[in-house]
């Protein structure tokens, strides 16, 4: 029985290794770089639509 779990244990140490370098290539694709530009430039994006608290009431 703890040859089984030892075995389970080692299967799961390699899934969760290759899931790791998945998510590494996924994150590191060069065919991802212009959307994650595009995603860093959100919070960018609004700055003039922004309303002061002070002069929400008169608009």
């Amino acid at each position: 029985m703890a040859n089984l779990f030892d075995s389970a244990s080692s299967v799961m140490t390699v899934i969760s290794f290759l899931t790791f370098l998945g998510i590494l290539w996924w994150a590191y694709a060069s065919h991802s770089s212009s959307d994650f530009d595009a995603i860093a430039n959100l919070p960018f994006a609004d700055d003039d639509a922004v309303v002061p608290e002070a002069e929400a009431g008169h608009v």
